[in-house]
């Protein structure tokens, strides 16, 4: 098995990725574990060490998805960066056996991430912002990429964009000590004091409804409001045939169906991940809010089909309320409020500047990306560029932003990339 050669060799390197979250970690891996190649890769990374999702390691928040979609098992059940490998690694695989659950919690699935990433600390530089990728010509053709990072710049012939996600909040919304995103819940917590808080949570989705039943545990004398469109949580559909719009197969239909064929697969499968619950916290919160009527208090107030029109900071944060139904208003005035909003995509445009006008797009103004997940370029393109990640939900479907494909994912990007270093080798 090939060892990934290090990060400081060669100066010029085959593959550089950008972002090191579990993506192109995923990507090192297989690169890592796959023969017959000598392929050189450096990956860049903004935060100072490897963390994902840290603002929402919940106690007690279980992934929603099988720890068997980790990050090399689906491309290759005998890696050595299973998650299985990591229990045993840690001395817990009897335990967690033993535990009879399919879904870790956040936590250990984070530490497992972590424990995979040290196993390439070699390949990657943390701290390393990448500003920009610049196209360089040679004889009228680009045949390489500059990264350019804060601290330098390195050459490659491909580069893997994964750069993730960033937090969508309202346009109007300034974030503050007071207004928090939820992808910073757990940092703004763990400063706040004890005392009988009043709190607004934004949104009906897992994070919120995570927030919210996390609060009323941490502040047994706080407030909680939940402010969201809709009449209620709506639960997760995570049935066994709904589950198949995230199988590889899945991906290979998705990316050669026609535009509105696509577009109904992704409506009709939104509820198995946008903005919907896990139907035991739905439960929970429910619990919850019937006790309090049965006991005449009202710790959880569900504000439902309601939006908020205006918001303003001072001494605490006062919201105003349409109630959609009627188009009532009403203020509430609360101490904080979390924006549990969502993510979007981050558009890689943003990092490729010039580069991006030698990528074709669609009638929708959209990058194309072939199978494997590289952007289609003109002809005079010699170098590839890949992307991962929710951008390419729009070619490769709703699972392309998940892990539940991501060791797939990343064996067909490894692949392609060890046929393209084949084949510029024997030309």
């Amino acid at each position: 098995m090939n060892s990934l050669p290090s990060r400081e060799d060669p100066d010029v390197v085959d593959v550089a990725g950008i972002g090191f979250g579990p993506a192109n970690l995923a990507l090192a891996i297989a690169l890592h574990e796959t023969d017959g190649h000598d392929l050189t890769a450096a990956f860049f990374e903004r935060q100072p060490e490897f963390g994902w999702h840290r603002g929402m390691l919940i106690d007690d928040a279980t992934m929603q998805i099988s720890f068997l979609k980790d990050l090399a098992t689906m491309r290759d059940p005998r890696s050595e960066f299973s998650f299985l490998c990591y229990l045993h690694d840690k001395g817990r695989l009897v335990d967690f056996i033993n535990h009879q659950i399919l879904m870790p919690s956040r936590i250990e699935f984070h530490d497992y991430l972590g424990w995979a990433a040290a196993k390439l600390d070699h390949v990657v530089s943390y701290g390393a912002d990448v500003l920009a990728v610049h196209p360089v010509e040679e004889h009228g053709r680009i045949t390489h990429l500059d990264v350019e990072t804060a601290t330098g710049t390195r050459r490659a012939r491909n580069v893997v964009v994964a750069t993730g996600l960033i937090p969508d909040i309202p346009q109007d919304v300034q974030l503050s000590d007071r207004v928090w995103h939820s992808s910073h819940f757990v940092r703004h917590l763990q400063d706040l004091p004890d005392g009988p808080h009043r709190f607004t949570v934004v949104g009906a989705g897992q994070s919120a409804a995570e927030i919210t039943n996390h609060l009323l545990d941490r502040f047994p004398h706080g407030e909680v409001n939940a402010v969201f469109a809709r009449r209620g949580y709506s639960v997760a559909d995570d049935s066994p045939f709904a589950n198949r719009i995230f199988d590889p197969e899945s991906v290979d239909h998705f990316h050669t169906a026609p535009p509105d064929v696509k577009k109904s697969l992704l409506n009709y499968h939104a509820s198995t991940n946008y903005s919907v619950v896990d139907l035991d916290l739905t439960k929970e919160l429910y619990r919850r809010h019937y006790q309090e009527l049965v006991r005449g208090t009202e710790r959880l107030r569900l504000l439902h089909t309601t939006r908020i029109r205006d918001i303003r900071q001072s001494d605490a944060v006062r919201l105003q309320l349409e109630f959609l139904p009627t188009g009532e208003h009403r203020e509430l005035v609360s101490d904080f409020v979390i924006y549990a909003t969502g993510y979007r995509p981050n558009d890689p445009r943003n990092l490729l500047g010039d580069l991006a006008g030698y990528v074709k797009e669609d009638d929708c103004g959209k990058f194309q990306v072939d199978r494997n997940y590289r952007l289609v370029t003109t002809e005079d393109v010699r170098c590839g560029i890949y992307v991962q990640g929710g951008a390419t939900e729009h070619t490769h479907g709703i699972s392309s932003g998940l892990l539940s494909t991501t060791a797939v994912r990343a064996a067909e990007i490894a692949r392609a990339l060890i046929a393209d270093g084949v084949c510029r080798v024997r030309a």
